[in-house]
């Protein structure tokens, strides 16, 4: 699932693309939504929500969409072919004289009123990467529950959206706890710094295609934990872990991170 990083430079070349254009195409494929028609409205701005995209268009008018597992927007020059899949993964498109965005396999894709936006969002906890940012209340919200563990309380986007499944692992490996520690349990000042260390993260990656949490230079090594099962942990060389954490892999070193392990882990080799 894309997190609030991908998201936001997915939203970022939407409005590049489509803010201040009046639509000559549009195209709803969804039942509901079929029959809408948005041409001759511009589109005011594309601004992304955490994971979500509100696409806010004239006469009062949100597109409303979340790309979860699959999903995905692209932009085209108006008139080029589009080749980001199959025409039947189609759901939405919004062209205007210059562009054409083509949305594919989105599992979220509504047409709600602008005042309206709070029914689709508002259930979200402080944006990582938006305007209203409030550390603070993130803490709170992360500590709220201190038997839930660390990554479920992580990915839960009502405490701060955001975070991911990468983020997830990342975030808990560069704590030096497991994501299966309780929240309640992790040292003086750990919540903060793990906000803090999310917000560093989302912020650096936002603008570019290519997400890294490492400092290192060297090719490939982009990532400290996720997606590196079996692989030597960057910081003491024990082999990287994988095991389910819900219904979410989550990659760990269990040389250095403290904390419980998922129940009947096995070795990462």
């Amino acid at each position: 699932m894309p997190e609030g990083d991908t998201v936001w430079y997915v939203a970022h070349r939407l409005d590049e693309a489509l803010a201040g254009r009046v639509l000559t195409r549009s195209d709803l494929r969804v039942p509901r939504f079929a029959t809408a028609d948005l041409t001759g409205r511009r589109v005011l701005d594309v601004t992304p929500r955490g994971k979500h995209l509100l696409t806010r268009i004239e006469g009062g008018l949100t597109l409303h969409s979340h790309l979860r597992m699959d999903g995905a927007w692209r932009v085209y020059a108006t008139g080029e072919r589009p080749h980001g899949g199959p025409a039947h993964q189609i759901r939405a498109i919004l062209g205007n004289a210059e562009f054409t965005a083509y949305g594919y396999r989105l599992p979220v894709l509504e047409l709600i009123r602008t005042a309206e936006e709070s029914q689709a969002v508002g259930h979200l906890g402080p944006d990582l990467l938006g305007p209203d940012w409030d550390p603070a209340e993130a803490v709170r919200r992360l500590a709220a529950d201190p038997a839930r563990t660390l990554g479920e309380a992580l990915l839960d986007q009502r405490n701060l959206a955001g975070i991911g499944n990468v983020y997830k692992s990342e975030l808990a490996f560069l704590a030096a706890v497991t994501p299966w520690l309780p929240v309640g349990e992790l040292a003086e000042g750990v919540p903060e710094r793990l906000v803090a260390t999310a917000h560093r993260l989302l912020e650096a990656n936002k603008d570019r295609p290519h997400r890294r949490t490492t400092t290192t230079r060297r090719t490939g090594e982009l990532l400290y934990v996720y997606g590196r099962e079996g692989r030597p942990c960057p910081r003491c060389g024990a082999a990287i872990h994988k095991a389910e954490l819900g219904d979410r892999v989550t990659y760990w070193c269990p040389a250095c991170q403290e904390g419980p392990a998922a129940a009947g882990a096995g070795s990462g080799g």
